[in-house]
Parts: structure tokens; sequence; C-alpha cells
């Protein structure tokens, strides 16, 4: 019987070699598709170089073969792991890192060098994953979790965690920058885990003691934007086309792009892959421009999920958007893209506004008494509504009967919330200890997956500002001056921002170890452990559907009830008493901050107390 076959209509980006030409066998390969030279120079005793090619400093010097994908390749008699290399570009006899490096042990200006990640001594065989779904995730800051800095010194304090409760820790940037210190988000090499930080192995040693633990660990990526120093990248390609916010755009849709998709989705992959991760988080997804059918996104989305069918366990795609767009979490089958969860800083800014007061900058769409409530109700406050910080409407509605809580991250703080205040002041600096647990109660009691900035949970003092540490003078100064102009618009005084290039300012961003233990920071950390066990134990509390939720407020958004299925979350945020009426009687107290007492329906709180009850 005659029949015909209809072509595989699927989207699909063109794939180069994912795994090869990284030099393990000896197997050299960029992609440089304009170019009409390149060169590999590799350290002594690794190859020799070819006729008419004189040795490179410290180096032989290997001719490349251009192929017709533009990908050009060579191989190396002697090379393998350990082996470091670069790349001369046309006749510039300066040696480029390789754009995929794995490892760039003298920093990003430095020589590539080979790593074979099949080396790794991995005692992680019996690790199923963790779902987003329950989840209490730990955002997490290599460079100032310790004095140390390290991913080494880290292992030292996940028992911390594991005491806390949390279940996932989610790294801030690991991949290669320039300096020594740095928030990570000016990373210029994807695939190289920073040298200060003690480079590919520790991050996987890491993630194993993670997982012995019973932890998952999530990574932070940033593929909207390449750092200022070091970005070598786009000599080799047209890896960037236009602008944003940050500088140069992600080619994605333009001339040549294919590669460039390919080189992202690789990427990515290759982070779970090689380090076992649990999941990403896709920095500032909004500003990935992208007029594809199939976006970047929605391809990495079902990219993830067959390889998380090949692992055997599930791994998650957290997105940081702007956009407020629920398409953003909704699955690929409903015409979203794909990402498990995203974060939602309009939860964050109405419960800033709500325990702290302020209404300056975008705060002040926050500011209306009932943007709490709403806010906590429909995910989004700025739902297809006017924003006057954007001056035009802003966002779609969530439909809340159809998308569960879980697809949405909730937290008091975050690094850029903090960071991106002149001083890098916490909460903890200003707000009673009751405030900052009935903040914590809001948040982990709610049906949203709750997110903990490290220090949070002890209510740290310890600034948390912008620092970087790049080796250029005109550019440290001209990084100075940028935020000193940043904060004179937002109202700040030029005194009151630390020099970000001054070692101090990191210094004194790393955690104090010494407060958890120490009066009013052991109390709120006892409250945010026994709220995480409580979340835990009762499933309610962890109940995602958010049409089985409810918000009721009085007192000017000042006194809130969260209906939790059998349980009610009362919260006083007022400093002194009040007494707030229920829809029914309850039965038990369940946990409470102070002297809570109920009779009938009635529930008398303290000044800045919460209360759990059973109804």
């Amino acid at each position: 019987m005659a029949h015909s076959s209809a072509p595989d209509t699927t989207p699909t980006t063109a794939r180069p070699p994912a795994d090869t030409g990284l030099g393990v066998h000896g197997d050299f390969a960029v992609w440089a598709p304009r170019l009409e030279r390149v060169r590999l120079s590799v350290a002594p005793g690794a190859g020799a170089g070819g006729p008419g090619d004189s040795p490179a400093p410290g180096g032989r010097v290997v001719p490349m073969e251009r192929g017709a994908d533009g990908w050009w390749r060579a191989r190396v008699e002697g090379a393998g792991p350990g082996t470091e290399y670069a790349y001369l570009l046309e006749d510039d006899p300066t040696p480029l890192p390789d754009p995929r490096s794995r490892d760039q042990p003298h920093g990003v200006h430095g020589p590539s060098r080979v790593h074979d990640h099949a080396a790794f001594g991995w005692t992680d065989a019996s690790w199923t994953g963790r779902a987003l779904p329950g989840a209490v995730v730990y955002e997490l800051h290599v460079g100032t979790f310790t004095p140390e800095g390290t991913l080494t010194a880290a292992v030292d304090r996940l028992d911390h965690l594991v005491d806390l409760g949390v279940t996932h820790v989610e790294l801030m940037p690991v991949n290669a920058f320039d300096g020594t210190h740095g928030w990570g988000y000016d990373g210029v090499l994807w695939a190289a885990v920073h040298a200060p930080y003690g480079g590919p192995d520790a991050l996987k040693a890491l993630v194993d003691a993670c997982h012995a633990r019973g932890l998952a660990v999530l990574l932070d990526v940033v593929y909207n934007h390449l750092g200022p120093s070091g970005a070598h990248m786009p000599r080799f390609g047209p890896y960037f086309l236009g602008e944003n916010a940050w500088g140069p755009s992600l080619n994605l849709d333009g001339p040549d792009s294919d590669p460039v998709r390919r080189h992202v989705l690789d990427n990515a992959l290759g982070w779970l892959r090689h380090y076992h991760l649990d999941g990403l988080r896709l920095d500032a997804v909004h500003a990935l421009r992208d007029d594809r059918a199939v976006p970047l996104t929605a391809e990495l989305s079902a990219e993830a999920d067959a390889l998380a069918a090949a692992l055997g366990r599930p791994l998650s795609l957290i997105a940081e958007s702007d956009r407020n767009d629920p398409r953003t979490v909704l699955p690929r089958e409903a015409g979203g893209l794909g990402m498990s969860a995203q974060w939602s800083d309009d939860l964050h800014h109405a419960l800033h506004v709500a325990l702290t007061g302020e209404t300056h900058g975008y705060y002040g769409d926050f500011a209306r008494p009932g943007a709490l409530p709403a806010t906590l109700g429909r995910v989004f406050w700025h739902a297809g509504t006017y924003s006057s910080f954007r001056g035009r409407t802003h966002g779609a509605p969530v439909d809340t009967a159809r998308i569960p809580g879980h697809r949405f991250l909730a937290y008091l703080s975050t690094h850029d919330q903090i960071g991106n205040r002149a001083r890098g002041d916490r909460m903890g600096e200003h707000l009673s200890p009751g405030l900052l647990v009935c903040g914590a109660a809001l948040v982990l009691c709610s049906p949203f997956t709750p997110m903990v900035f490290m220090g949070e949970e002890w209510g740290a003092t310890t600034p948390w500002p912008f620092f970087a540490s790049f080796e250029d003078p005109a550019l440290a100064e001209g990084v100075r001056a940028g935020r000193r102009r940043e904060f004179a618009a937002l109202g700040w005084a030029e005194e009151e921002v630390p020099d970000p290039m001054d070692p101090a300012t990191r210094d004194g961003a790393v955690l104090d170890w010494s407060q958890p233990g120490a009066g009013p920071h052991r109390f709120v950390l006892d409250t945010y452990r026994a709220l995480i066990a409580l979340r835990r134990r009762e499933p309610e509390l962890s109940d995602p559907r958010l049409d089985r939720f409810a918000v009721t407020a009085e007192g000017e958004g000042r006194r809130l009830v969260l209906v939790r299925g059998g349980l009610r979350v009362v919260v006083n945020l007022d400093p002194g008493g009040a007494e707030v009426e229920l829809d029914a009687a309850p039965r038990e107290l369940v946990l409470a901050n102070g002297a809570a007492r109920f009779c009938g329906a009635t529930v008398a709180l303290p000044g800045e107390c919460f209360a759990v009850l059973r109804v």
C-alpha cells in the first residue's frame, strides 16, 4: 500500500557539537561563521603547530579548518583534561578564551582549561530529585554566604539549611565574571564556574553534599546580557543583535541566530546534566527579545522536560519576568511558555509597603490599603491595571481556578530588592522581630512557593549592597559614577552609596554567623523554623489551589486573615492590640508569636503578632 509521510514540523534549532570540540579527547571546535582565519593556541606539551605557524607565547599555535556550518575544528594529539588553550582570531595576536569554556582558572581574560565532567566521583546515585510544588527555596550568594566566599566553605553551613527546613537551595550565578568578588550577574563565560569560588569540581561537590542532605539545588543563569569586562563572545560571531536595558541583546531571531539559540540551550542543559542540578532560575527573561513563533523559553522548557524524562527526576525552570504575564507559567500545551514558576515581585512590593511603610519609586503603586490582600488573592497587583511607575497599564490577570499558586514565588527579600537600595540595608535593620515574623507568616502560610534570602531567617542586619571588583580603573570609576547617578535619581544622597569597588563593601555584606544564636535574632530564627515545619506538617498550608484560598482584611489592610482550609492565619501588623472576628470559632491555637487568645469566633492579638488557628 502506498502511503505518504508528512514532514516533521516540530520547531527545532540546528544543533552544533554540544559536548564535542571542548578538548576532552583532543578535539577542539569553535563557532566563528564570519571570520577568515581562526587558530588554536595550546599550552606547551599539547601537540605541535602546523607549517608556517610560530609558537604563541608559552605555547604552540595550531591551524583550524572551517566547515560549511561556520564551525572551525582542529585535533591536537596529546591534548586532554588539564590542557590550557585559547583562540586567535584573524591576525590579532591576542588569545581569547573559548566561548564554551568549562574552566577559567586564570580569570575571564586568560586561557581556557579542558575539563572532563565524567571524571568527578558522584555519590548521589540514589537522588530522585524534588519537584517544586511544596518547596521552600533559599536564595544563596556563594561569595558572601561565608567569610571565605567559596563553594567548599558553603558545604559547612548546609546543616543550618536542613535544620531550617528548606528544600531547595537557589545559588546566585556562579559562572565566570571579571574580578574576585561580585554579584555574579556580570558573567561573560556561561559554562565556566567562577575560579575564586572553587571552579567546576567545587560546585559538583556542593551539589553532591546538598543531595546527601535531601536538598535540591537550583542555579541562577543569565542569558540576557554579558558583563562589561571579558565579554569576548561577540568577537567570534553574531551572538548579539540590538539593545536592551543592560546593553547588547542576544541574537535570538536574526541572521545566524540558530547556533546562538543552540549555544544557550546546550549551556542550560549542560548545567542540569553535568552538575546534577535540579533546576535553573532564568534571569530577566523579559529582556530576551525573540520574535520567533516558538520563543527560546518554550524551546528550553521542552528540552528540559525531555532531559528530565531521561534522567528520571524532575527539573524546574523558574523565570524572572517583569511582564506579569500568566502565560509564562502556563504549560506549553495550554499555549504558555512552560516555565515551572516565576518570581512575583508584586507580592514582594505589597508586603514591603505594608511592613515598612515605604512608598517611594515603584512602591508607590502598592500604597493603597487594599493592595496587600488583593495581591495575595490574585497574585499580580498589576493585572491589566495602570502602573504609575511605568506610566501605562501593565500585566494580565491570573486565572486562579486554573493556575496553582506554587507557580509563583513569594518572598520578603531578594538579592535585587535589598541590593538595589543605596546602602543595601535589610528589613532586619528597621523592623521589630514581631513584624519580621508576621511577614514570614504571610509568606510561609500562603499558597505560593516561599523563598527566603540568606540571613533573612534570623533578621540579619548585615547590609547587602552592590559590589564588584573590576580591575580596569576606567570601568571601576564608571561603575561608581553610575551607581551614584542611579540612586541620586531615586532621592538618596551620594554619601549613602557605598563604593562598590571597595573590598570593605563586599566584606561588610558577608553574613555574621554569630547573630543567629543571639537575642532577637534567635527568636526570629526559631519562628521561621516553626513556620516552615508547620507548613510541612499541615497539608492545608502548602495547598497551592488559589481558588480555595481567601484573604480578608480590615483596619486599612493592617489586620489580615488567610483562609487555609480548616486553618486560619490571623496577622496583626499594627503596634497595638486588636480583635479580629473569624468566620468560625477556633478550636485550637496551633502557632503564634505572642499571647494570642480566642473566645468564640473572636481572636485577640497583641501588636505585631500572628496566630495560626484550627477552626
